[in-house]
């Protein structure tokens, strides 16, 4: 499963590769079904993966501020207790 393709991150990230996906899927059932679309579904798969890792490294170097200010936050009142 994966996250939706219309988002604006996606469509100004991976737009390429989703318009490909999406050429291949509108040339018939038969195309999709031969395992033809793989390539390109994959593709579309790493975008997104390297996106979300991209979003989590993000997320967590923000946690680790907000951690370390407050536990600074708790020192200084424990210095003031």
């Amino acid at each position: 499963m994966h996250p939706h393709l219309h988002t604006e991150e996606n469509q100004k990230n991976c737009a390429d590769v989703i318009a490909a996906l999406d050429e291949c899927h509108a040339r018939g059932f038969l195309w999709k079904t031969f395992g033809n679309c793989t390539d390109a579904k994959h593709k579309v798969n790493m975008c997104l993966r390297a996106q979300r890792l991209e979003r989590t490294r993000l997320n967590r170097e923000a946690a680790r501020e907000k951690r370390k200010h407050i536990e600074e936050g708790w020192a200084e009142i424990d210095e003031n207790s």
